[in-house]
């Protein structure tokens, strides 16, 4: 039996990536996975390789999470799937990159709505769904730029939405602790992932230097960050609210 046995868990963002590495991790553990992502056919490729994989996955997709009536449509159909949610996962993002004072308002606002009106807006409707439920965790994904500044690549609007999504997850805590919620949040450093690979292409020196500020010297697996939320989410993580983890070979050590 897995540690989220009978558990129901939403996650964003499982079109590939870290969100399809979660919802193939989490239903390995016994959850029913709803999973969400803009894009149909990528998410659709999850939930394949969920049930090929033994597991239980209903997809709703395409959602544009940026938009809050999308949202709110998706929570109730994850909460008709299988009867409820335990637990919420959000990891989908969208942000862009650029320098002050380059970094254009449509840049700015773009990222803000990506990063942190998406993990809002699925609280936002959630909530009462887990305080009829009688509690739940939610988990933010963050990232270290919430915490550190970063030079490679240039990240002002990723910096200031993913420390509000850190700050957010505190009060959430605070204010879901009376209900039995929980809330996480989780502040991966550099990943390996689709996104990540596209971005720095074969620009070899932008690699190092992103893997530079780590003391391991590297990128993270996907794995590394998603099996720290599949114990966060569980039962056996009943104590752990209102904190920050940061998964990142050491960068923010130093």
């Amino acid at each position: 039996m897995g540690i989220l046995e009978n558990k129901i868990v939403l996650i964003t963002g499982t079109g590939g990536g870290l969100g399809r590495v979660a919802a193939l991790a989490f239903a390995r553990e016994g959850a029913k996975v709803v999973g969400s992502d803009i894009n149909a056919n990528a998410n659709n490729e999850t939930v394949r390789l969920v049930r090929l994989a033994g597991g239980e996955m209903t997809g709703i997709a395409p959602i544009d999470l940026t938009d809050h009536q999308q949202v709110q449509k998706l929570i109730d159909e994850a909460v008709h799937a299988y009867g409820g949610l335990d637990v919420v996962y959000n990891n989908a993002a969208i942000q862009k990159f650029g320098p002050m004072p380059d970094f254009s308002i449509e840049d700015w606002r773009t990222t803000l709505a990506g990063e942190l009106d998406i993990p809002f807006f699925v609280s936002k409707y959630v909530w009462p769904h887990l305080v009829q439920r009688g509690g739940g965790v939610i988990l933010n994904v963050a990232s270290i730029s919430g915490m550190i500044a970063g030079e490679t690549p240039p990240m002002v609007g990723h910096a200031a939405a993913k420390a509000g999504v850190i700050a957010m997850t505190r009060q959430l805590a605070l204010e879901g602790a009376r209900h039995g919620i929980r809330a996480v949040a989780l502040s991966p450093g550099p990943f390996l992932t689709p996104a990540s690979d596209r971005d720095l292409g074969d620009n070899q020196a932008a690699r190092d230097a992103v893997t530079k500020k780590t003391l391991l010297k590297r990128f993270g697996q996907p794995e590394e960050l998603v099996e720290l939320a599949v114990f966060l989410a569980s039962d056996k993580a009943s104590y752990i609210t209102g904190v920050n983890y940061a998964v990142d070979g050491g960068a923010t050590a130093w």
